[in-house]
Order: structure tokens, then C-alpha cells, then sequence
């Protein structure tokens, strides 16, 4: 009796790697975990006050769907200020975390049948979204010699009558690449020439190790009509329990989001709003250290993996991850459905570290480290990879 809609999701391919950490950490066994994209610090201060201060102040009450005024200003200020987009209010709507935005806008765009366009490798929720409503996803292999992003021509030769939007991560998860102004400005340019939508998931955006950062709405007023902006607090200001997302785009596409939003949820906790407009006003400083933290933290991982042989790696410029080529070593499995599975599966059983198959992300050449976690972890968790790849 359930939705037929449910026989086109695929499950997690994470479910097995979880449930082994879980039957081993049962059994007594200490697990490096280096599989969870979650951050390792704690929600600013200034933040938890703000929310705090709400509380006793009675602000719990019913408020507009589109979010509370004061957290859609200081979206406002902060789109402008840091990424040199303007905004109006209305165009901006507060949701329950970034995944929830994204699902508003899908719901908002999307009729039964349309094609939406997703570069691999890509977050392992994308696809299911699409699926769920409607959608139907088109999956673009990319090269590594350009770091697994999506090129004009690859997008180009993707695009059919049924196309309707490009749903785009930057920067990347799993790979932590960073699309450049001109390769933004040339897909940017094939979408306006075929008239399709850009979905521009930005949750990464303050995590980011180079200087020139740019929002693909920021390249034009063109490339503003066209593209659904999404961020959100969970990454940059370590708030992932509180549920704080948004989206920014036309009028016309934030006033749809708003009508969904306030008939499936209503708004997110007034208490998460006020706490979300303290880190956003209050705690720069804060979310600038967690970002050099994971600097320090990327430049050591990429040197201990530069000394391994038999993998490679894309230099991760912004997010919290690498993804390795472990591609080389497919010859030392035997393994039914996924290779990358498998390699998890071995490596976790044998040297008690959990990270994510590649194929979780649609490529089963690579696995995904995450090093939003202790130091001292991520290099023990590293050292038995080394060794792990040495007995192969």
C-alpha cells in the first residue's frame, strides 16, 4: 500500500558502513569514524544566547512563513556584503536546514517528467529529491582531469527538451573543489542560451581555502533571474541540530516557496530563527577560526595521503573532505555490486575506520574522508589506510 514512488529511491549505500560501526562499537571496539559530515565544534556562544535570550523572552510564537524579518535581513546583509548579491526581502525565505530549501525549490519548479541535470560526483540526497518529486535525474560523468567538475560542453551535450534545471554544489561534496568565475560564467551562459534553471547549493561557501569565492548569482543580473541560491548555518556556524536553511531567488520563484512552505511546515522554530540571526550578526570571529582549524587540518591530510602509493586524490579547496582514487587497487577485491563498498567494508572490519564508498556519490572509483573531526584521529585514521593499502 505505500507510494509507488518509493520503488525509484535507491537506499543508502551508507546504511551497511553504518550498521557495521554500530554492530563493532557493540562488540567493544574503538572505531575511528571519519565518515560523518558533521562539524566537530560546537555552536557559538553568541548564537546559543540569542537563542537562549528568545526563550526566555516568549518568542515562540506562531510567525510569517517566509521566516522571521530579522533573520531575512541579515541574510540580506550578508548576501550582499560577502557575496555581492542584492536581494529584497522577499526573496529570501528562511526553511528547515539547506535540504529543505532545496526541496521547496524542487517542489516549486518541477513538473512530472522534467529533467534535472546533476554533474557526479554528487550529495547523496540530490537524486532521491528529484525522484520523490517527480523529477528525473540526469547524471553527467566528469573528468578528473578537471578536478570531477562539470564543463559547458558536458552540460551542453546533456540538455534536452525536458530539461529544466541544473543542480549544482559549490563547493563540492565529496571532493572539495571550487568552481572558478569563468567556469561558472561559461555554464552559466549554456543555461541562459536553454533556458533552464540553475539550483546553486552553496552550503560549503564560508568553508573555503582561496581568496576568490564567487556565488553564481553574483556573476549577472541574468544569471540572478535564473539561479535559486541555497545556504544555511550547519556547516559554516556548526548549527546542524537546529535546522536552519534559506533560499534566494526571484519573486516570483520565493513567493511559490513561501506558499509551499506554509502549507507542508509553516516555518522553522522561531527559537532556531533567533538563535541562526546571532551567528549570522554575532559570530564571525567564531566561524572564522572553525574555517583555519580546517585549513590546518586539510594541508596535513594532504600531505600524510601525498605519501601513499597506489591512490590519488582531488586537492580539496573549500569543504571539509578528500576524495581518493583507490582505482588501482580494484584487483585485490572480489566484490559483487560496488567496489568502493567493498573497499569500506574491508577496511573498516580489518583497521576499524569508517569512511564513505564513492559510490555513495554516484563514482565507485574513490572513497570519502571527512577531517571535521580531531586531528589526532583523521592522522591515525590516515596511517591505517597506509597501511591497510600495503598489505593489499
Amino acid at each position: 500500500m505505500l507510494s509507488k514512488k518509493l520503488e525509484h529511491i535507491t537506499p543508502s549505500y551508507t546504511i551497511e558502513i553504518s550498521a557495521k560501526v554500530n554492530e563493532l562499537k557493540s562488540q567493544g571496539d574503538n572505531i575511528i569514524n571519519l565518515s560523518i559530515g558533521e562539524p566537530d565544534f560546537f555552536t557559538p556562544e553568541g548564537a546559543k544566547n540569542k537563542g537562549i535570550t528568545a526563550i526566555h523572552h516568549n518568542r515562540s510564537k506562531y510567525d510569517a512563513p517566509t521566516g522571521l524579518k530579522e533573520l531575512r535581513s541579515a541574510v540580506q546583509h550578508k548576501l550582499r556584503e560577502e557575496n555581492n548579491i542584492d536581494y529584497g526581502l522577499d526573496e529570501i525565505v528562511i526553511s528547515n536546514g539547506a535540504k529543505h530549501s532545496i526541496t521547496n525549490t524542487l517542489i516549486a519548479l518541477l513538473d512530472p517528467g522534467d529533467e534535472v541535470i546533476i554533474p557526479k560526483p554528487f550529495w547523496v540526497s540530490y537524486s532521491e529529491m528529484v525522484k520523490l518529486l517527480g523529477g528525473t535525474p540526469i547524471y553527467i560523468e566528469t573528468k578528473k582531469d578537471n578536478d570531477l567538475k562539470l564543463t559547458p560542453k558536458e552540460l551542453k551535450d546533456s540538455i534536452s527538451k525536458k530539461t529544466k534545471l541544473l543542480l549544482i554544489n559549490n563547493p563540492l561534496n565529496p571532493t572539495g573543489a571550487i568552481y572558478s568565475k569563468d567556469e561558472l560564467s561559461s555554464i552559466v551562459k549554456v543555461c541562459l542560451d536553454n533556458n533552464i534553471y540553475i539550483l546553486a547549493d552553496e552550503i560549503y561557501e564560508k568553508i573555503c581555502y582561496i581568496d576568490n569565492f564567487t556565488s553564481v548569482a553574483s556573476l549577472s543580473e541574468e544569471a540572478k533571474k535564473i539561479t535559486v541560491t541555497i545556504n544555511g548555518l550547519s556547516k559554516s556556524a556548526a548549527m546542524t541540530g537546529w535546522r536552519i536553511g534559506y533560499s534566494a531567488s526571484s519573486k516570483e520563484i520565493a513567493k511559490a516557496i513561501s506558499t509551499i512552505q506554509g502549507h507542508l511546515v509553516s516555518h522553522p522554530s522561531t527559537i532556531s530563527q533567533w538563535a541562526a540571526h546571532g551567528a549570522l550578526t554575532l559570530c564571525e570571529d567564531e566561524m572564522r577560526k572553525m574555517v583555519n582549524i580546517y585549513k590546518r587540518r586539510r594541508d596535513k591530510i594532504v600531505s600524510l595521503l601525498s605519501k601513499i602509493d597506489n591512490i590519488s586524490f582531488i586537492n580539496p579547496q573549500g569543504a571539509f573532505y578528500v576524495f581518493i582514487d583507490v582505482s588501482s587497487l580494484k584487483e585485490k577485491f572480489n566484490y559483487k555490486d560496488s567496489y568502493s563498498l567493498e573497499f569500506c567494508k574491508k577496511f573498516l572490519e580489518e583497521h576499524k575506520v569508517a569512511i564513505v564508498p564513492g559510490i555513495a556519490f554516484g563514482v565507485d572509483d574513490y572513497v570519502r574522508i571527512a577531517y571535521c573531526t580531531d586531528i589526532h584521529d583523521v592522522e591515525e585514521g590516515i596511517e591505517r589506510l597506509k597501511t591497510f593499502i600495503q598489505l593489499l
